[in-house]
């Protein structure tokens, strides 16, 4: 486990802190002296400083809409139980927006609610203006409430009902019994969804390109200061501010989660059926739940109705020909983009798993950094990233770009910090005496964490393959730059079909990533899953050791 951990540290410091150190690197440099005008502007002119506040606003509108939804959907199908086959649809569509491209929920929100939408046009008669923060806010929101989902579904899971029916046997109420048992045992992924949703608003750069309108955030910000001006060093700067309020949200979250102890996985025997939800709050949470199910699966129709219509708004005759167009550009965007984020999958969850078991069981000196530093692929926009593993892997000793092998580590370590916070808030509820009985009978550690640690985290495992797959498959900001003849990326070419102007072609094409996404999410997942179950209890029999 030394010798993982020290590998993991590693790597992280190869393919995160470096990186990031160029680019920071750049911010006070202008053709290679020392420049202080980019801070300077920045931290004066009232642009940037609206900017900053834009950002700062809409990350804090996301990660609490976010961490309610998710909340809310995770509670309503695990405690609430609604029919079985209702359940099942419901969170396969729950769990929809984890797998399209970051631009296809604004583009179908455009068609629905924009000034000329399906929706507020041509139902309504009204027209609406969509762009800037409330459509933005309502994009982000439907984007990213799907991870603070699987993230309170595992920790739903692994809440012993037995501490909830003593509870109820002691006489307090299920709305008692919520606040002060259920609610408390899952700080953990209150605060790792407040994080994670902060982050991924700050990060996003898809959507407040699309419908952000005059609404302008830092990644935008600094996307346009690199691509659009051609200056370098105000992205570095711009990028740079980025990370101050992901630190702050950071301690605080840290300050929150450790202020008690969140154990509920402690390998003794429980029964009990735990808190149920009935009556008017059951039939309440299953209504909003299935509410906000049926949205997203609107704004999914409306992205497979535009694929097959002529024209959106003017002339609605069915036609393939936008398929046409978008299976004419051949099949290696297909292949590459499965074959890239296959390969970055398991490394982004396994480096997950071992960075959370060195932060949450370890000792060692520095390990919260170890946790910050892990999760700033994420907290930076992903134009930087790639900006940064240019200037980081371009020339020998370590010379990636133009390969796969640069493709994947960016796609990993953008990924990387969902399964890391999964397993995080999921090692915080296991009790360290499962590791220490297995050791009093003669484990070493190698075999403790296979054999004890590591069934118990499946949960967290799979929702961290889970998204790590989905937003490899639809991963644009950070790879756009990074793409190569040899190796191309579908959401590179849907990029490219809507710069020229061919919106039925490009949603044919997201039409087509979702269905792949799709297919081999559901492999995955049935794989995990039987990995799961075949091996826990029998893993779990510490009497074998």
């Amino acid at each position: 486990m030394l010798m993982l951990g020290g590998l993991t540290v590693a790597l992280v410091a190869i393919f995160v802190v470096y990186p990031l150190g160029r680019v920071l690197a750049e911010g006070f440099l202008k053709r290679g002296e020392v420049d202080f005008a980019a801070w300077v502007s920045v931290s004066t002119k009232p642009v940037y400083l609206r900017v900053l506040w834009n950002t700062v606003l809409l990350g804090t509108i996301t990660a609490a809409s976010t961490t309610v939804a998710g909340f809310v959907t995770a509670f309503t199908l695990i405690r609430a139980r609604p029919w079985a086959p209702v359940a099942i649809v419901v969170r396969g569509l729950v769990l929809l927006p984890m797998i399209a491209p970051p631009f296809a929920l604004g583009l179908a929100a455009i068609l629905l609610f924009g000034r000329s939408g399906l929706i507020t046009r041509g139902v309504f008669g009204v027209e609406t203006n969509l762009y800037g923060l409330p459509g933005l806010a309502f994009v982000q929101f439907v984007t990213f409430f799907p991870v603070a989902h699987l993230m309170f579904e595992g920790l739903l899971r692994s809440v012993d009902p037995a501490v909830e029916e003593a509870a109820l046997n002691l006489g307090a109420s299920p709305g008692r019994t919520f606040r002060t048992v259920t609610l408390p045992l899952l700080v953990p992924g209150i605060a790792g969804s407040i994080l994670l949703g902060f982050i991924e608003s700050l990060a996003d750069l898809g959507n407040p390109i699309l419908i952000g309108g005059d609404f302008n955030t830092l990644a935008v910000q600094s996307w346009l200061a690199i691509v659009g001006q051609g200056s370098f060093q105000m992205g570095a700067v711009l990028s740079t501010i980025v990370l101050a309020p992901s630190l702050a949200v950071f301690v605080i979250q840290r300050s929150w989660v450790a202020k008690a102890s969140y154990v509920s996985v402690t390998g003794k025997p429980s029964g009990g059926r735990g808190l149920a939800i009935d009556g008017g709050a059951r039939a309440s949470l299953i209504g909003a739940t299935s509410a906000l199910a049926s949205l997203v699966l609107l704004l999914y129709l409306t992205v497979l109705a535009a694929s097959v219509v002529s024209v959106w708004g003017g002339d609605y005759r069915p036609t393939f020909a936008h398929y046409a167009v978008a299976f004419g550009r051949g099949w290696s965007a297909l292949s590459d983009t499965v074959v890239l984020s296959l390969g970055a999958t398991p490394i982004a969850a396994g480096m997950g798993l071992v960075v959370a078991y060195v932060v949450v069981r370890s000792r060692v000196p520095g390990r919260d950094w170890l946790d910050f530093v892990a999760m700033l692929g994420a907290a930076v926009p992903g134009t930087v990233l790639g900006i940064g593993y240019l200037l980081a892997f371009n020339k020998p000793p370590v010379q990636l770009t133009g390969g796969w092998l640069i493709l994947v580590a960016a796609l990993a370590v953008r990924s990387l910090p969902t399964g890391q916070r999964a397993a995080v808030a999921a090692l915080q509820q296991i009790s360290p005496s499962l590791e220490e009985a297995s050791t009093n009978l003669g484990a070493d550690a190698p075999t403790t964490f296979r054999r004890v640690v590591l069934p118990l985290l499946r949960p967290a495992l799979l929702a961290g393959m889970v998204f790590s797959f989905t937003r490899n498959m639809t991963a644009l900001s950070s790879i756009i730059l990074l793409a190569s003849p040899r190796w191309k990326l579908m959401t590179k070419e849907i990029l490219d079909l809507m710069d020229l102007g061919q919106m039925g072609a490009a949603v044919a094409y997201t039409s087509i990533l979702i269905t792949i996404v799709v297919a081999v999410l559901g492999l995955l997942t049935a794989a995990v899953e039987r990995w799961g179950r075949s091996g826990v209890t029998r893993e779990l029999d510490i009497s074998r050791f």
